[in-house]
C-alpha cells in the first residue's frame, strides 16, 4: 500500500526544520569541526574525519576531532598531501572508543594515496555517483576504493556497506554537509556534481525512534532499508531536498517535542 502523508505532517516538521537548521545548531554539532577552517579540501577531510569518529557523546566526539585537527598543525588538506610515514605513525596513539591509533593511521595513508591519485573524496564519491545513480552504491563502491591500501582488518567496521545493509548514518550525514545547501550557513554544499534530491537520511537509533513515531517508518531495524524506507517517505515531503529533515528528527529527538 501506497504511503499518505498523514494530515499536518509537512507542516510540522518544516517548522522544526525552520527551528532548528540554523547558526546555532553548529557549536555543538560534529558539523562544529570542518566549519574551523575555509578552504573546501580542509573541510572536506576535517568533515570526514570528524564523521567517522561521529558516535558517542557530543562533548567527546568534539575534543577528539579537534585533537586530531591539531595533530594535524590545523590544516588537514596539506597534512594530507604531505605527511611522511614518521608523522602519521605519531597518530597511533589516538584513541576515540573502538576508532584507534591504527585505524587513524590507516585513514591518514588512504587518504594521501586518494588525492594524490585521484583528486580526492569528491572525486570518488562523484565518479562513484555518476557510475551507478545510487548514493548507496556509492558509498559501498568508495567504501571498496578506500580499503584497497591493504587496510587491516580491524578498520573495515569504520566504514559501513549498505550493500551489505548497514545504516550508514555517519557516511550518509558526512554527504548531507558536503552536498546540500539551503543558505541557512549549516550544511556547505561545496559538492556541486550530486544533487541534494539524491541523498539519503542518516539513520540511528534515536532518530528511527523519532520517525517511527511519526509514521514515517515501519521496519523496526535500523538498516539500510529503513534508510531507503524512510527517505522515500522524505521524497514525497521534499523531493528536492529530503535529508533537510534530518535536522527536524535530530531536534525532535533532542526535546521530544511530538505533534498531538
Amino acid at each position: 500500500m501506497e504511503w499518505v502523508v498523514p494530515d499536518g505532517l509537512k507542516y510540522f516538521l518544516d517548522e522544526q526544520v525552520r527551528h532548528f537548521n540554523t547558526p546555532d545548531f553548529i557549536p555543538d554539532d560534529p558539523i562544529s569541526i570542518p566549519h574551523l577552517f575555509s578552504d573546501k579540501e580542509d573541510r572536506e577531510i576535517s568533515g570526514f574525519f570528524t564523521a567517522l569518529i561521529a558516535w558517542g557523546q557530543r562533548p567527546v566526539i568534539l575534543k577528539n576531532a579537534r585533537l586530531l585537527m591539531e595533530r594535524m598543525d590545523n590544516r588537514p588538506a596539506d597534512f594530507i598531501y604531505h605527511h611522511s610515514p614518521k608523522e602519521r605513525k605519531s597518530f597511533s596513539d589516538f584513541v576515540h572508543r573502538t576508532f584507534q591509533g591504527a585505524d587513524a593511521v590507516y585513514l591518514l595513508k588512504a587518504l594521501q594515496l586518494s588525492y594524490s591519485n585521484h583528486q580526492g573524496l569528491e572525486a570518488l564519491f562523484t565518479a562513484a555517483w555518476k557510475e551507478t545513480g545510487d548514493i548507496g552504491q556509492s558509498i559501498s563502491r568508495v567504501r571498496s576504493q578506500l580499503l584497497s591500501f591493504s587496510a587491516p582488518d580491524r578498520f573495515r567496521k569504520h566504514l559501513a556497506d549498505p550493500s551489505k545493509n548497514a545504516s550508514a548514518k555517519r557516511l550518509n550525514m558526512f554527504l548531507r554537509w558536503m552536498v546540500r545547501t539551503d543558505g541557512s550557513g549549516v550544511d556547505f554544499g561545496i559538492w556541486k556534481n550530486i544533487p541534494a534530491s539524491a541523498l539519503y537520511c542518516p539513520l540511528d537509533i534515536h532518530s528511527g525512534r523519532v520517525a517511527r513515531s511519526l509514521g514515517l517508518l515501519d521496519r523496526q531495524q535500523d538498516d539500510w532499508k529503513a534508510v531507503v524506507e524512510l527517505t522515500g517517505r522524505l521524497r514525497k515531503l521534499d523531493p528536492k531536498d529530503p535529508v533537510k529533515y534530518d535536522f527536524a528528527l535530530f531536534g525532535i529527538g533532542v526535546n521530544e517535542k511530538l505533534p498531538l
